[in-house]
């Protein structure tokens, strides 16, 4: 046994372990009894003392030290393992432990005051997340030269940084505003379907859509939550979504969206299982894969005509005439207030908002006491609506509850991502549109399974997306896309 052979043995045995404590995590959220919550958050809390035993363990460095890489792959663990080993040496195991507890109880009172309309029952458990994140924050910023939020995004993004994120941003916004004014002056407007629909059908229905995007149910399920998530990775990899009887395109592409990243998971190669890089190469990465099977795929004139006939032949006649105006009512622009519920145009802009409030929360300029004034005062001037109860706004996503400052952004990179893969898939596989007619979206998972999904977290995600369309990532594909799918949707 090598020094390299002694520290993979070692790192499966975490790999292994942290599955577990995900696998909490989604009991937590899908069959978990209410009454519980206290008892899994000493369990999580438990889980976490040991992972961050296991990732200090001072053997790592002399394995590192040691370990003499003999190819790419090697390099790239050796690489992960260290990142991840430094990271881990900055965070008290107290307060990695304090984390885990804290976060588990939120998500259960979020839950509930969520479901209440009751900002008091969760302000005071949120305040304790912002100060524990804050304090980890200081311990991985210190002496690196970057910002407290830098530090966390990292955890989701390796390299990006806020300013870099900013400036991306900032490019996109005049885009997506001028856009969204134009589709509004067109005064041009969309279908709308009626009906009652099965619950349970919209199950079926998004059961069927998710084996033909190439989701592997020997492998994984789908449950429904509060907050559609995917977990898990390998062998094991699981979605949820949720269903309402009056909004059944919310069940279907919620599930489509978490197909996206389930198949990343289940398409990566089988031998880093339980490796550092059996993985996505990042959350942005990841949320490329979620995004293009939702939007660009699942969203395309082909495929929603293949759609509708499903549709018709599960529900019967539901007020849309033909597949050309389910198409538009699939792709209608609406400002709304919930972020997952926004079409294209709007998406980014739930986005920028959510950025930069959890960067003033973490750098002190904002109070959680204020929080949600100051969501309402923003939501009013980027989006022109009032907020009327807590579930409409700060309420509404999960994220903060569970700690997840420096994650939002990543759904906004996802989507720049996405739009240079397209442009990618479109050039490579030019009968795409034929096939997806016919329910078949093969030629564009088969390629990102190729392209993209089988390195897993083998290199950067800069260099995964370089790597899968030839050119580093810029958000000119997505705008040039999306503007032209509404200049033909809005006849502007």
């Amino acid at each position: 046994m090598t020094a390299f052979d002694d520290l993979m043995a070692f790192q499966r045995e975490t790999e292994a372990l942290s599955q577990v404590a995900g696998r909490l995590g989604w009991d937590q959220e899908t069959m978990m009894p209410r009454g519980a919550a206290e008892q899994r958050a000493e369990e999580m809390a438990a889980m976490e003392s040991v992972l961050h035993a296991r990732r200090t363990d001072p053997r790592i460095a002399d394995w590192l030290d040691s370990a003499i890489p003999a190819n790419e792959v090697e390099t790239a663990h050796i690489r992960e393992i260290r990142r991840a080993y430094d990271r881990a040496m900055k965070v008290p195991a107290r307060l990695s432990a304090e984390i885990a507890r804290v976060t588990s109880r939120a998500q259960g009172i979020w839950a509930g005051a969520r479901a209440a309309e009751d900002p008091s029952a969760f302000l005071p458990i949120l305040t304790q997340v912002i100060a524990l994140r804050r304090e980890e924050a200081a311990c991985l910023s210190d002496g690196t030269g970057t910002s407290a939020y830098d530090a966390l995004v990292d955890d989701y993004e390796p390299g990006a940084r806020a300013k870099g994120i900013a400036a991306i941003f900032g490019e996109m916004r005049p885009r997506l505003v001028a856009l969204r004014e134009a589709i509004r002056a067109s005064g041009k407007g969309t279908p709308a379907l009626d009906g009652v629909f099965d619950e349970t059908m919209q199950i079926s229905l998004a059961a069927e859509i998710a084996r033909a995007f190439g989701y592997d149910f020997n492998h994984g399920r789908i449950d429904r939550a509060v907050h559609p998530f995917s977990s898990g990775s390998g062998l094991d990899v699981r979605i949820t979504t949720r269903t309402d009887p009056a909004h059944p395109l919310g069940a279907l592409y919620s599930t489509l969206h978490e197909v996206g990243h389930g198949a990343y998971e289940q398409g990566v190669d089988p031998a880093y299982l339980l490796t550092p890089l059996g993985q996505g190469a990042s959350m942005g990465v990841h949320e490329s894969q979620s995004r293009i099977y939702e939007n660009q795929l699942g969203r395309s004139r082909a495929f929603t005509g293949w759609l509708y006939g499903r549709m018709r032949d599960r529900f019967g006649d539901f007020g849309i005439a033909n597949a050309e105006d389910f198409y538009r009512a699939v792709n209608a622009v609406e400002t709304g207030f919930i972020r997952t519920e926004a079409d294209e145009v709007h998406y980014n802009l739930h986005i920028f908002l959510r950025f930069d409030l959890e960067q003033a929360l973490i750098a002190g300029d904002l109070s959680s006491r204020d929080l949600e004034a100051a969501w309402n005062d923003r939501f009013a001037a980027d989006f022109g609506l009032t907020v009327g109860k807590p579930s409409d706004g700060f309420l509404q996503d999960v994220h903060w509850s569970v700690g997840l400052f420096g994650y939002f952004p990543t759904y906004s990179l996802g989507n720049v991502y996405a739009g240079c893969l397209n442009a990618a898939i479109r050039a490579a596989r030019p009968d795409l549109d034929d096939r997806l007619a016919e329910g078949d979206p093969t030629p564009a998972t088969d390629w990102l399974r190729e392209a993209l999904q089988r390195p897993g977290a083998l290199r950067s995600p800069l260099a995964t997306i370089e790597a899968a369309t030839g050119a580093a990532p810029e958000p000119g594909p997505l705008l040039d896309y999306l503007e032209a799918k509404f200049a033909d949707l809005y006849d502007l």
